[in-house]
């Protein structure tokens, strides 16, 4: 349906489906695509005004009629449709698995387990042929592979990607994150998300969820983590409130201790939200972090990163950011949790922003312990916010 909106609309969406692709691929050949369209629609209507009154059949209203219909009309829609598939990708046949890494290309996969002839559950993560036998999936059956990976069930989607369950050769379970972000055929490109992704591997795997692998096949990218079985803290607080002090203190110093890990591998993670941090029966555990770096590989398109509501106000004006970045969105977060209400909400991403430049939450209904830690996070000059080891530290104390 979305691939015809030009067609249905006589060419007068082109300008807003091609923009949706844009911003959905993040290509700035695209962006420059849905500027000309605009551009285009802007001219019809001058056009279209000084010829009021000119006799319909006059060649210049022929002429312009022919302008639209080539290039709004049909050529949108045809564009559309050639953008469909990337747009919107569809996993669901199974995909081939890596010989060599990175990345991640070779023989085709295996088919799905208990079809005729079905043989090994798939090359290892690091390409080393295996020696001995490959688990069976047993009563579960793979909606689809990617590389050596068998996709069980979607999780959940988000602004960077698609979530599946998967199961790795050893037949444990992993979570499989394919990316909405397109790779281009740049071998330099694909090498620089993989470095950029493996990165990740440095952090310490206490109170973090440890990434295992991550590849490239065809022009999906893809990252697969360990997989935390339980709800995350936006879910948990949305379904039952507000966390208990004691809770509230434990979930801080561990979200904390994972962010020092996270900032001492040199990395900022740049999207901390609640929606990140998962309560698995071990603890909490933070995830996607280097996510967002390692998709400024795959595209030259500006702007801010991260989710509105839980951004830092270098964020919000598209300045570079630093650990201090995320020990903002860190207080965000723990305001959430101690409240059930975000600490910065409007009407609109720029109402929203408009908030986190100029306002500070009330700490009111904040536990007492927590609220100068989280006044310092909150301070809306990155220098003068505390680090995470520094946060840890007072709220241990």
């Amino acid at each position: 349906m979305w691939a015809l909106v030009p067609l249905l609309t006589c060419g007068l969406g082109t300008p807003f489906v091609i923009g949706f692709a844009a911003g959905r691929l993040r290509r700035r050949g695209l962006t420059l695509g849905a500027v000309c369209y605009s551009l285009g629609l802007i001219a019809f209507m001058v056009v279209a005004n000084l010829l009021t009154g000119v006799p319909s059949d006059d060649w210049r209203n022929t002429l312009t009629a022919y302008v639209w219909f080539g290039t709004m009309w049909a050529g949108g829609t045809v564009h559309a449709f050639l953008l469909r598939g990337k747009v919107f990708p569809h996993v669901t046949t199974p995909a081939p698995a890596p010989s060599t890494y990175p990345p991640a290309y070779g023989a085709p996969a295996p088919p799905l387990p208990h079809s005729p002839g079905s043989p090994s559950f798939g090359a290892p993560s690091f390409g080393m042929p295996s020696s001995g036998p490959q688990p069976a999936l047993g009563q579960a059956s793979a909606m689809a592979w990617v590389g050596p990976y068998a996709l069980l069930t979607k999780v959940g989607e988000g602004g960077q990607g698609t979530v599946y369950l998967g199961q790795a050769p050893d037949g444990k379970q992993v979570a499989v994150k394919i990316l909405h972000v397109r790779v281009g055929p740049d071998s330099s490109e694909r090498d620089a998300f993989v470095r950029e992704a493996l990165a990740a591997r440095r952090v310490p795997s206490f109170a973090t969820a440890r990434v295992i692998d991550v590849g490239v096949q065809g022009d999906l990218a893809y990252i697969v983590s360990e997989y935390v079985h339980g709800p995350s803290l936006e879910r948990l607080v949305r379904e039952q409130g507000p966390r208990d002090p004691d809770g509230l203190t434990r979930l801080s110093i561990s979200t904390l201790a994972a962010l020092r890990g996270i900032h001492n591998a040199g990395i900022v993670h740049r999207d901390f939200k609640p929606g990140n941090v998962l309560l698995g029966a071990d603890g909490p555990r933070v995830i996607d972090f280097g996510v967002a770096k390692a998709m400024d590989r795959l595209t030259t398109s500006a702007g801010t990163k991260g989710t509105p509501a839980f951004m830092s106000p270098e964020q919000v004006l598209g300045q570079q950011v630093g650990p201090a970045s995320d020990v903002f969105s860190w207080g965000s977060t723990m305001y959430y949790a101690a409240t059930g209400r975000l600490p910065f909400d409007g009407p609109s991403v720029f109402a929203v922003s408009q908030q986190i430049m100029e306002h500070s939450p009330d700490l009111g209904p904040v536990p007492a312990a927590l609220r100068s830690p989280l006044a310092a996070a909150l301070h809306k000059e990155p220098h003068e916010r505390p680090t995470a080891a520094d946060l840890m530290l007072a709220l241990s104390g």
